[in-house]
């Protein structure tokens, strides 16, 4: 039973290191003030009836702090690129030449910025769940190991080191989001 308990935590430990990658990812997505190419992640493009990344259609490079420039590796593909960035609602509307798009940035307005932070808190929030979710089911199956004959102490140990597992994530995403709250933040 003790390789079941060991097997367990190191699951719950990779569902929870899946949490802080998600939760990375997302976080990459909000701009705060520079430009930054993550922040196009996510968004798909109608490739000849495929929905396919952006990214894989396109190459995507930063021109200064405030330009994203996107060239698509085919002309037909700047009216579709145009739609998706549109339709992502990044706020960010895209501008054409015909060879090239590109998003120029506006600066961010204090009232922008604190609702960038309010989206930065509600991602770390569903990260926190995400951990607490995976917690509760490591203690349940505890629980069920203990009614099937596992001791008591060696339960009350592994619900003390999924404790100690989860505490640990909960506080890297706390770093996560006041890191991403003070890039925001600075003027």
């Amino acid at each position: 039973m003790q390789e079941e308990l060991d097997l367990i935590l190191e699951e719950a430990g990779q569902n929870m290191e899946k949490a802080i990658h998600h939760l990375e990812t997302e976080l990459g997505k909000l701009r705060a003030g520079k430009a930054n190419p993550q922040m196009l992640d996510g968004i798909t493009v109608d490739y000849y009836g495929s929905h396919t990344p952006l990214n894989q259609v396109s190459n995507i490079s930063v021109t200064d702090a405030r330009t994203i420039a996107i060239q698509p590796w085919e002309k037909s593909m700047i009216q579709p690129i145009e739609k998706a960035i549109i339709a992502a609602n990044i706020g960010v509307t895209p501008q054409s030449d015909g060879q090239l798009i590109r998003l120029f940035l506006p600066p961010l307005t204090e009232e922008r910025r604190k609702d960038l932070v309010k989206r930065v808190n509600a991602e770390g929030e569903h990260a926190r769940v995400a951990i607490r979710a995976i917690r509760r089911e490591v203690i349940e199956y505890i629980k069920r190991l203990q009614k099937e004959g596992l001791s008591e102490d060696i339960a009350k140990d592994s619900e003390s080191e999924t404790q100690q597992l989860t505490d640990g994530y909960i506080s890297r995403i706390e770093k996560h989001c006041a890191s991403k709250e003070k890039e925001i933040m600075v003027v």
